[in-house]
């Protein structure tokens, strides 16, 4: 039986980031996924994530996203890899709306640059839009692009570098742990380690039965379309990754085409699964709810469909984080359930969880991530 300081359980951004975080320490750490990341079964695939800082969903967010921005122009620097483009960020709705509300409160609360624009502006500026006259827009002019792909690979790269062992193909079927350490039972036999972390997405609830019932699977299609007219306007020197907020609520968002169509989806509205029964199929019903909203508020982007695919958000009840220690279990670290806005974390949170694994304290920015929270809301 092998034996290792940490052994990390998924190799997605989170952990990842967390391999080589340890690695990078000088901790005896070992990698484990079920399959060979990057790949197209989790939640780190699809060419393009967001990232922003002027956080909508709590304010507590932005000085971890401070430290992440820092984190990936350092990888950047070291891995020799273009990880992140600036296109800037607008967030669009009403002023009632959840979003821009949100958007605006964090921008005033740290300082962060923006500009709000009304519809009239939006128009002059942003030509493919089609809004409503009561709505504006919050431009976020340090918001832009990661290559989630291309992340990935940096992290494992490094940590490969650093001396981290990874072993890919290899489920993990469950995990004992005693006074001593854990014992991770595999396909490939067991393994001993001093400390665990799991960071599974959403082969959580299966890996953390006493937190399962707070996790949910939710299936999220994305789609790359080719503009039906005016294809600079879609360009990411043109165009900004972008959110829109409907006052029903519904919630789309959009990044630019980087040369398979620009991408676009809506941001938590598909049904709940379990990761072994999860439907990978891009329905006609599935492309339509996409489209009918460009035909909406972007027809010249409503062209032919380029792509489309399938991915996974692993939630929790109040959408936070869920990044602590299993309770009543000392010797192993949750990192996941990033509820469909963690890639962007990725960095920092390698940080966070190696810190946990090596049984520091967490970041005080991270107490509404804790695991005890879970209990009184859901």
């Amino acid at each position: 039986m092998s034996a290792w300081e940490v052994v990390v359980v998924g190799l997605g951004a989170t952990g990842a980031a967390t391999v080589m975080e340890l690695a990078r320490r000088g901790v005896p750490v070992l990698g484990i996924d079920a399959h060979r990341p990057p790949h197209t079964l989790g939640s780190h695939h699809g060419e393009s994530r967001i990232i922003r800082k002027a956080y909508y969903e709590d304010p507590g967010y932005v000085p971890l996203l401070e430290r992440a921005y820092a984190l990936w122009r350092e990888l950047e620097k070291r891995s020799g890899q273009a990880l992140m483009l600036p296109t800037g960020g607008l967030m669009i709705g009403s002023h009632a709306t959840e979003l821009v509300s949100g958007v605006l409160a964090s921008a005033r609360e740290h300082g962060l640059a923006h500009e709000v624009l009304d519809a009239s502006r939006m128009a002059d500026r942003y030509p493919m839009f089609r809004l409503e006259r009561d709505m504006v827009g919050v431009l976020e002019p340090d918001a832009g692009i990661l290559f989630p792909e291309r992340c990935v690979s940096a992290f494992l790269d490094e940590a490969r570098t650093a001396g981290a062992e990874l072993r890919f193909g290899s489920p993990v079927r469950a995990w004992r742990s005693d006074p001593q350490g854990v014992t991770i039972a595999t396909d490939d036999g067991d393994i001993r380690a001093g400390m665990l972390v799991l960071a599974a997405g959403g082969g959580m609830p299966d890996l953390s039965p006493s937190l399962a019932r707070h996790l949910a699977i939710e299936r999220q299609v994305v789609v790359h379309v080719a503009a039906a007219s005016n294809p600079e306007w879609f360009r990411p020197d043109r165009m900004p990754i972008f959110c829109l907020q409907e006052d029903d609520t519904s919630f789309f968002y959009g990044i630019p085409d980087l040369g398979g169509g620009m991408k676009s989806g809506q941001h938590h509205a598909g049904p709940t699964s379990t990761l072994a029964s999860i439907d990978r199929v891009v329905h006609k019903a599935d492309l339509d709810r996409v489209r009918t909203y460009l035909a909406r508020r972007m027809p010249a982007a409503n062209g032919s469909v380029a792509s489309s695919a399938v991915c996974l958000y692993t939630n929790t009840p109040d959408a936070h984080f869920l990044v602590d220690r299993v309770p009543g279990e000392e010797r192993v670290v949750v990192a996941s359930a990033c509820s469909g806005h963690g890639f962007k974390f990725a960095t920092v949170l390698g940080e966070v969880v190696a810190d946990l694994a090596l049984g520091r304290p967490a970041s005080p920015h991270c107490a509404m991530f804790a695991a005890d929270r879970l209990a009184s809301i859901g």
